[in-house]
């Protein structure tokens, strides 16, 4: 039986997931909805035919759905997942961030308590290959990771529809709108929670010459940010969203007694510039203590779920696994929890920035 998704919000990542619902066997996307009805149209075309609905009311309600995409910007979430939920409890793959005002997590909650089908979060890093292939060695390498870095040098925002993704009040800020998927990274990998939070960031050099309706936009697009967790470990990213010319978009590096692993990927394809060549394959190096013997592997990906978006063939692998979920009825990888989590671990990492000092967390 073919499954049937509904979009709604049909922008950049909207198309991604459109791609990469097309990749997959029985999966096809019947139903979008976006208030800009040019984008609605391009999602239905680059779907095959899919419906095109006027509202979110509308697509909701029909039977030409059995789950749904929201790709919609941050700032709606929450009262999109709210709606649905007041007409039918379908499985939903949201994107990130969940929220994006601290006083909406009690409404994060009530969700969790009274929705009756699978919300999966979107937090495609999980799945990307390279990544994979590290966790998957790092405790043998390592011996147990006490150190762990993130480092993310790469492009600034790109253009979305009204730009709303160059204000603080639409993001939730960047260390929510951005690097939730790196929280919650860190979270994963060390399988524990923080404790607490210090951090230094700001808005350094992006945008700062746009204005819109005399406003000029406030997102940050830089910054050093430093965890505590409950295990002992203590984790790090470092972001920096004007350094384009980078070979490597994300590094990430995890130390233990036994040694180092790191994993290191380019940017989009489609940012690469045709002059260079191929773009490089993402590498892991694997660094034990003793006898050192430093190694280094590349991994090569699909090059249809390259050209299907923008993360490393992981949208994909992310579609499929909850898929399986829609079939099955079974327990989604990403759970509520897990992104609500993620963007508490980002506030209180604006917070910490803003206010000069260490920010305990608690997620209770």
């Amino acid at each position: 039986m073919t499954i049937r998704y509904g979009l709604i919000g049909c922008g950049m990542m909207g198309r991604e997931h459109v791609r990469n619902i097309n990749l997959l066997d029985d999966a096809k996307v019947t139903a979008v909805y976006d208030p800009v009805l040019v984008l609605g149209e391009e999602a239905a075309a680059l779907s095959g035919g899919a419906q095109v609905f006027e509202s979110l009311e509308a697509l909701v309600q029909s039977d030409a759905v059995d789950a749904l995409v929201i790709a919609s910007p941050n700032y709606l979430h929450i009262a999109q997942l709210e709606l649905i939920a007041s007409y039918r409890h379908l499985p939903i793959l949201c994107e990130k961030p969940l929220f994006t005002d601290p006083a909406d997590d009690r409404r994060v909650q009530a969700l969790q308590a009274s929705y009756a089908a699978p919300i999966w979060v979107a937090m495609e890093y999980r799945y990307m290959p390279p990544i994979e292939a590290m966790r998957a060695r790092a405790d043998a390498v390592t011996g147990g990771i006490k150190m762990l870095s993130l480092r993310e040098h790469r492009f600034p925002f790109l253009e979305k529809v009204g730009d709303w993704n160059r204000f603080n009040k639409n993001t939730g800020g960047t260390l929510v709108e951005k690097c939730c998927h790196f929280f919650d990274l860190m979270r994963l990998i060390l399988q524990s929670d923080p404790l607490q939070v210090m951090a230094t960031a700001g808005q350094i050099t992006n945008h700062l010459d746009e204005s819109y309706d005399g406003q000029t936009p406030d997102i940050w697009d830089g910054g050093y940010v430093m965890f505590d967790f409950a295990n002992g470990a203590r984790a790090m990213l470092e972001l920096c969203m004007f350094a384009d010319g980078s070979t490597w978009n994300e590094e990430i590096s995890a130390v233990g007694p036994k040694g180092k692993i790191e994993c290191r990927m380019p940017g989009p394809q489609r940012f690469w510039p045709e002059s260079l060549g191929p773009s490089p394959h993402p590498q892991i190096s694997e660094y034990p203590r003793s006898p050192i013997a430093p190694l280094t592997t590349e991994i090569e990906l699909d090059p249809a779920l390259l050209a299907a978006g923008d993360h490393h063939g992981s949208t994909f692998f992310q579609h499929q696994k909850f898929l399986e979920v829609i079939r099955s009825g079974g327990t989604p990888e990403v759970s509520l929890e897990d992104g609500r989590r993620a963007v508490l671990m980002g506030m209180a990492a604006q917070r910490a920035a803003i206010e000069g000092r260490v920010v305990a967390i608690n997620f209770n």
